[in-house]
């Protein structure tokens, strides 16, 4: 049985995810069990609200290096809004905060000249349409934000996709094993449920991937 977990550090609508995955036919866990964790085929790290507060409980729940052995592993890791923020270098949200570094880069504040938080519904422009997240999905698509805050300083080779809003930020990037999204796909009707279902076949290809090995 193919197992996906869903990090638990006290950050983030969890109950909306897990059921987002169970409507397209996948089971999860939300733990905070670095055993969990490690055992785990697939793994999601949701969030919301603030970096430095997503740092900080991950930190105090003991799941820092959980989460980064995890990655260094190969095996499929989504990151959601903050949770795909805190795959990057650094945040400046409430002043400078180390994140897990998973991604080059920074997290930093979205322009003044457009209404902060970004709230509602924006275009996703995939700069890597091949990528599996984005299977049986009509480019390009609208996904639901809640966001004041973007990555920027990428590596454009980790750039998936691009929305405009002050400027243009990354709103998919991926790396290997690793994805993250900055909107919610749970909120986000047909095409975010698809994307949810791509994760949890890439988690099921990888999974069988090194079974067959």
């Amino acid at each position: 049985m193919t197992r996906i977990a869903i990090v638990d550090y006290n950050v983030g609508n969890l109950p909306s995810v897990q059921k987002a995955f169970a409507a397209v036919g996948y089971d999860t866990e939300v733990t905070s069990d670095p055993a969990v964790i490690a055992a785990a085929d697939g793994l999601v790290l949701p969030g919301v609200g603030a970096f430095a507060e997503g740092m900080k409980n991950l930190v105090a729940a003991g799941l820092v290096e959980p989460v980064k052995a995890y990655a260094a592993s190969g095996r499929p890791l989504l990151g959601i809004c903050v949770g795909l923020q805190l795959m990057f270098e650094v945040g400046e949200e409430f002043g400078e905060t180390p994140g897990l570094g998973l991604f080059p880069g920074r997290i930093t504040r979205l322009p003044s000249t457009v209404k902060l938080p970004q709230i509602g519904w924006n275009l996703v422009e995939p700069e890597l349409p091949a990528h599996p997240i984005f299977d049986g999905l009509a480019e390009p698509y609208y996904a639901y934000f809640v966001h004041s805050f973007a990555a920027e300083g990428c590596d454009p080779a980790d750039v998936a996709a691009l929305t405009d809003y002050g400027r243009f930020f990354p709103s998919v990037v991926a790396r290997g094993n690793l994805i993250g999204v900055q909107f919610h796909p749970e909120k986000s009707s047909r095409a975010g449920l698809t994307m949810l279902a791509n994760f949890g076949r890439i988690v099921c290809h990888s999974n069988s991937t090194r079974l067959s090995i």
